[in-house]
């Protein structure tokens, strides 16, 4: 099974780690990732997992990190939609423009 979760997180080194590490435990394969730091000190997260266990052995675990304050399960339309309009606000720089 395919499932779609987005996490809002407190900026820290070490939380995607963290997370990371959590999912893994858990049985679940990372297919997409997607991060976003906000300007308001949390880290949004998109994240596609895979496996045959029941999602909620996750999300549960993920509740319980202290630095992650919000997972939500997300359809897949949710999650496309989300990102969809996240990159159509994102400004791409030129790399010429990184190194000036």
């Amino acid at each position: 099974m395919i499932y779609n979760l987005a996490l809002t997180l407190v900026q820290q080194p070490e939380v995607l780690e963290r997370v990371l590490r959590v999912v893994r435990h858990r049985g679940f394969k990372v297919t997409t990732l997607d991060m976003q730091l906000a300007a308001n000190g949390t880290t949004q997260v998109d994240m596609v997992v895979e496996s045959e266990r029941a999602l909620e052995l996750l999300s549960h675990q993920l509740n319980k990190l202290i630095d992650v304050t919000e997972c939500k399960v997300l359809s897949a339309e949710q999650l496309s939609t989300k990102l969809t309009t996240r990159l159509s606000t994102t400004q791409i720089q030129p790399a010429s423009a990184l190194n000036a």
